[in-house]
């Protein structure tokens, strides 16, 4: 297992404050503020905690509120909404310097037998042929708005092994395309032992999904992205559903879409499949995707 993979494992074992209170540390981004997908996976950690023995998430709503602090720790509080004989429902409130930063609601379920059908699993040519991310960033280096970004993409983006099926957004600036876009992922490491927790890989791909989930809105538009600094954004809502059993070390397509984009505002939908085919997870996300306001003075510049 990678020391990176650890760091991420250490950052989703919550401390327990009390009954149904739990603390996480934060970690540096890519951007100012502590990444969504962080923040998600962990609130989901600390309702995962409070669930009876054998309920596994089925869906998880989430709103982002205000941006995290990376330097100061997240109190996640956990309201028993109910415990009923099929399913469970919790509530966690993220909070930080006293005001919440993010709210989240999932629901769990016992495992029953049921009606089964799916859509097949899109074409995409396999991971181990496709650059890692060590190959592909430097190549691109000269687009980015600063000379460390690709190192500090690195750094987010070291405990997962994530492949790229084509160009991604800061590669492809200024030459729109179709709004899609695909990448396999994995943890850079195996989950072994105790580490093999259903519950875990579950909240490994939450964290996962927020990472690349609006690419496909910027690629509609030939915006290179946050990284290039022709956009500027950030996550609204998420919301995910979890369909059949999974792991998060092992190969992950996720095929994302977007269907629309306005109001200063870009939808994001993905399909998380396992590499044998089996629709795995359901994503939907909501974020600001603005252009960068060019003011001729200081009373022009927007505050937001």
């Amino acid at each position: 297992m990678s020391n990176e993979l650890t760091s991420l494992l250490d950052l989703l074992d919550l401390e327990r404050v009390e009954q149904d209170i739990y603390r996480g540390d934060s970690r540096e981004a890519v951007v100012p503020r502590v990444f969504g997908g962080q923040v998600a996976a962990q609130a989901l950690v600390a309702a995962c905690r409070t669930v009876p023995e054998g309920r596994l998430p089925h869906s998880l709503h989430a709103y982002f509120l205000r941006p995290g602090d990376p330097g100061a720790p997240i109190v996640y509080t956990v309201d028993r909404i109910r415990d009923g004989r099929s399913f469970t429902t919790r509530r966690v409130v993220a909070v930080q310097h006293g005001q919440p930063i993010f709210h989240l609601s999932s629901s769990f379920q016992t495992f029953e037998d049921g009606l089964e059908h799916q859509e097949p699993m899109p074409e995409a040519p396999d991971p181990e042929t496709l650059p890692t991310a060590e190959e592909m960033l430097p190549r691109y280096a000269e687009l980015f708005r600063g000379s460390d970004v690709p190192q500090r993409l690195l750094k987010a983006r070291a405990a997962v092994d994530l492949r790229y099926v084509r160009e991604p957004p800061f590669a492809s600036a200024g030459r729109p395309r179709e709004p899609r876009s695909q990448v396999w992922f994995r943890t850079n490491g195996k989950l072994d032992g105790t580490l093999d927790d259903p519950m875990l890989h579950i909240c490994l791909a939450t964290y996962v999904s927020d990472m690349t989930l609006l690419d496909s809105v910027l690629l509609a538009h030939g915006r290179g992205g946050w990284a290039v600094g022709d956009v500027v954004g950030a996550s609204l809502d998420h919301a995910m559903w979890f369909h059949r059993p999974f792991r998060a070390d092992e190969w992950l397509l996720y095929d994302q879409v977007s269907p629309t984009a306005q109001g200063g505002r870009g939808l994001g939908q993905g399909r998380i499949y396992t590499r044998d085919g089996r629709l795995a997870v359901s994503v939907i996300q909501e974020g600001v995707v603005r252009v960068p306001r060019q003011p001729s003075n200081s009373r022009n510049r927007d505050s937001h």
